[in-house]
């Protein structure tokens, strides 16, 4: 035993091998592994062995050991794991138009345990087109320079090779933003503001920065401009009525409008071009009007004032002529002009002619003003007031002087007629045929003359007001050292400041407002400019103009209603008395809008359409006649004045009707119309009169229905009638008892107001009395066939009287024959109610109980001769003639 080997003993602390003796006589054994190894968990092991004999019998007692030999493991490694990378991903930041080394390094890593395995080899993007590449450390890139305005962020994917060639189980995103050039400039503000009518006011830029890219600024001065001169008369004004407008601006009465809505008692501008919306007359240089004649007083007093919208371009030609505007001309015979207004080589020229027996000497005769907005292509308001002999002009509510003023005698008294002239001048003399001369080229619009008065400024203002323009939220939260400035029209604001942080805010404030109910749909341009400063610099950076728009949405289209009663009849004498007869007592005026709840989108559900009712102003009321107009020597439109008191209304009346004017609530307007009266002095002729009622908002932008009004005048004729009527109706009998003296009926008739039961009542009545009429007409024609066939043939009246004798024949003396007495009677009974039946369908019941009567009488008198029957039926025709 001591010559073998019997084991192997490994010294160390839970070394996981075990040494296991192969052949004990040579002493071979085998180290093996008691578990599985991680290389991952341990690369290298060392311990020391020792082998053992088996000593000195089988129990291996005495057993001897040998030395220690180290033993040294190495585990190998084996491409177990794939490499990861250490972010879940990444992100860097770019400027545009650089080129970059590295943009940023991403890396991954190998959990393998040896060098081949566990070492990162390589890196790949995934995304294909992009302008990036990846080295084999992981350093991104870009292959080309990077344009914001084509791609803010780039998104890639990249992966991960170990030496092994393993490729990473998941691939890492990685975000490339790319940043622009540093520019300064406003950002954060949308080119496209949405307003919707009614809203108020809107910020245009509510989150509006500016950009200086860190420069040193010491002061800041930003301009915001509304550009509105292509809506209406250069922005968004009230559209309604020149007459209108200056009633609600308190201007003095009396202003004539020279160039009204065409109609048929103004037509003088029926051939005019004409916009209708805005009221707005294009002159092409080929059109003139004449005015006629006691539109315009000849005499205008050293006091009037004219005023009138314009829009004129610089004239065509390098000789320009005169372009008339208005003109007061000799009809015929001479050419001179008495009081005109023109434009000459871009100067507004007044001209007045004063006659010799208002002034002999040498007077102020032109007023001449030079200014640039009078060629600029744009819509300018002017006033011309006249306060002889100084002129003062007005152009978009700011004072002028002229700047020359020449003077010429006064005009040679005649007797020449003179034509006020629009557009053109009248040139009646010293040519071969009169015609219009120096024709205007533009616009015009709400040209008037008022004689007698001139304008306050304050009027001259509210005329040309805008109703839009720019506006600041909260003027007392603007930051300080603010300082901001609007134009008189508040279409520009200057703001300036030397904080950036508060310019910021206050043109976050900035907003659009739009006062109009019904605004002017489309579009608003807005400019916004800045001039920035920096320390010691007069300028140092420039920044971009913002270049945006409001979009102002078209208003709901509003239905004007006008409703109460439409028919009614009155007794004459009370059109005849002096207060007359209120036509519209109970009118009333409402307009509603249609709206449609919102639908969501892919919805087959219909919302229901809404009628909501609104409220607004109105700016007339024509109360029109119907048929013939009327006759003013004998009927007439009355409205006491004092119902417009206190209102912004006017009124005009004529022959075809009444018109009420001015812009004021429909309220108001309601109350006015409540107390216009018709009244007619001679009503024999007359017995009924139509009108015809209408409403306007906005000039006739929106108008109402046609309302028809239908009165009728009852005449005492009527009264008689009606009491003919009732006599016809109640039997005869009963007439003493009830009958009243015809002074008391016709109190009866003037006491009491017809309506409309009473018309109906009549009717019917008339109906009753032409049935009663017809029913008589047809009894008589019924007895007198009967007449005729009796003097016709004697024989036959005498059978006819034989078959009345055996109907009442005594039953007494004819007791063979009963029964055939009984048949014969019966048949002749029937026959007379046939007869009974057809005279008489269409008549009362109390003709129906005399007609029987009576034919009981004729079948009861057997005895009587044809003589007394003929007396009996003429006399039964006489009562009835007579009745």
């Amino acid at each position: 035993f001591t010559g073998e080997i019997c084991a192997f003993k490994i010294h160390g602390q839970e070394m996981p091998f075990e040494a296991v003796v192969l052949n004990k006589t040579s002493g071979e054994g085998r180290l093996r592994a008691k578990s599985p190894i991680d290389c991952e968990l341990q690369k290298e092991y060392t311990f020391i062995i020792q082998a053992y004999d088996c000593g000195a019998g089988p129990s291996g007692t005495n057993w001897k050991k040998s030395h220690k030999a180290v033993v040294h493991i190495q585990v190998k490694d084996s491409n177990e794991f794939a490499p990861t990378f250490k972010e879940t991903s990444y992100k860097a930041t770019v400027t545009e138009g650089k080129i970059y080394d590295s943009i940023l390094q991403v890396e991954a890593m190998d959990e393998d345990c040896s060098p081949q395995f566990s070492q990162i080899c390589n890196y790949e993007i995934v995304t294909t087109d992009v302008p990036f590449a990846i080295d084999r450390n992981g350093n991104i890139r870009n292959t080309e320079k990077l344009n914001y305005d084509k791609q803010h962020q780039y998104e890639i994917m990249v992966t991960a090779f170990d030496c092994g060639q393993k490729r990473a189980t998941e691939d890492v995103l990685v975000r490339v933003d790319v940043k622009p050039v540093c520019k300064p400039g406003w950002q954060d503000w949308n080119k496209r503001i949405e307003y919707k009518p009614g809203s108020g006011s809107i910020p245009l830029f509510p989150s509006i920065r500016l950009e200086t890219c860190d420069g040193p600024v010491s002061s800041i001065q930003t301009t915001i401009e509304l550009q509105t001169n292509y809506i209406g008369k250069g922005c968004d004004r009230e559209t309604y009525s020149e007459k209108s407008l200056q009633k609600l601006c308190g201007a003095s009465s009396g202003a004539i409008d020279l160039l009204p809505t065409p109609s048929e008692t103004t037509n003088w501008t029926a051939g005019l071009l004409i916009d209708n919306n805005d009221l707005i007359f294009k002159f092409d240089g080929k059109q003139g009007a004449k005015i006629p004649d006691g539109i315009v007083p000849k005499n205008l007093t050293d006091q009037f004032t004219i005023t009138m919208w314009m829009k004129h371009g610089p004239s065509p030609g390098l000789r320009a002529e005169k372009e008339t505007i208005l003109c007061n001309s000799d009809k015929t015979e001479m050419n001179r002009h008495h009081y005109a207004l023109y434009v000459h080589n871009c100067r507004l020229v007044f001209l007045l002619r004063k006659d010799f027996d208002q002034a002999d000497t040498f007077r102020p005769a032109e007023f001449h003003w030079k200014l640039d907005q009078i060629c600029d292509k744009e819509w300018h308001y002017y006033v011309v007031n006249v306060e002889f002999p100084v002129v003062t002009l007005y152009m978009d509510g700011t004072t002028y002087e002229p700047y020359l003023v020449t003077n010429d005698w006064p005009i040679h008294p005649s007797h020449i007629d003179m034509q006020l002239t629009v557009g053109a001048c009248w040139q009646g003399g010293e040519v071969a045929k009169p015609r219009f001369a120096q024709y205007f080229h533009g616009s015009l619009a709400s040209l008037t003359i008022r004689p007698g008065k001139i304008e306050s400024q304050k009027v001259i203002s509210c005329l040309q007001a805008c109703k839009e323009g720019l506006d600041i939220n909260s003027l007392e939260s603007l930051g300080q050292g603010i300082k901001y400035h609007f134009n008189p029209s508040q279409s520009v604001l200057v703001v300036e400041g030397d904080d950036i942080e508060n310019i910021n805010q206050a043109l976050q404030k900035v907003s659009y407002i739009n006062s109009r109910q019904f605004p002017t749909a489309g579009i608003r341009r807005l400019k916004v400019s800045s001039k920035v400063q920096c320390f010691g610099e007069d300028v140092c950076i420039s920044i971009p103009d913002i270049d945006a728009y409001v979009m102002v949405f078209q208003a709901n289209e509003p239905k004007i209603t006008i409703s109460g009663m439409d028919h009614f009849a009155r007794p004459a004498a009370q059109f005849e008395s002096e207060r007359g007869v209120t036509l519209l007592p109970d009118i009333r005026i409402v307009s509603t809008v249609t709206k449609v709840e919102h639908q969501e989108e892919n919805s087959t559900v219909h919302k229901p359409v809404v009628l909501e009712e609104m409220l607004h102003n109105l700016d007339f009321c024509d109360i029109l006649v119907i048929g013939v107009d009327l006759d003013p020597r004998q009927e007439c439109l009355e409205l006491d004045h004092k119902e417009l008191q206190g209102k912004h209304l006017d009124a005009t009346n004529s022959t075809t009707g009444y018109s009420i004017y001015g812009v004021d609530t429909m309220r108001n307007y309601e109350l006015v119309l409540r107390q216009v009266r018709y009244r007619n002095w001679h009503t024999s002729n007359v017995f009924d009169r139509k009108f015809r009622i209408k409403c306007s908002e906005l000039n006739g932008r929106y108008t109402s229905n046609d309302f028809n009004l239908e009165v009728n005048i009852l005449h005492n004729s009527n009264s008689n009638f009606m009491d003919h009527v009732s006599h016809l109706v109640i039997q005869p009998q009963f007439l003493q008892s009830i009958h009243h003296p015809e002074e008391s009926v016709n109190s009866i008739h003037s006491s009491v107001v017809p309506s409309v039961a009473t018309i109906v009542i009549i009717m019917c009545v008339s109906i009753l009395v032409f049935i009663i009429a017809l029913g008589i007409y047809r009894i008589r024609t019924s007895h007198h066939h009967s007449s005729t066939e009796n003097e016709g043939s004697k024989e036959n009246e005498m059978d006819w009287d034989d078959s009345a004798l055996t109907i009442t024949v005594n039953p007494m003396e004819k007791y063979e024959e009963p029964q055939h007495v009984e048949e014969e009677s019966e048949e002749e009974v029937e026959e007379e109610e046939e007869e009974e039946d057809t005279t008489s369908d269409d008549s009362g019941e109390s003709e129906e109980e005399e007609e029987e009567e009576e034919e009981e009488e004729e079948i009861g008198n057997e005895g009587k001769k044809q003589n007394a029957s003929r007396q009996e039926q003429l006399e039964w025709d006489d009562s009835t003639l007579h009745y």
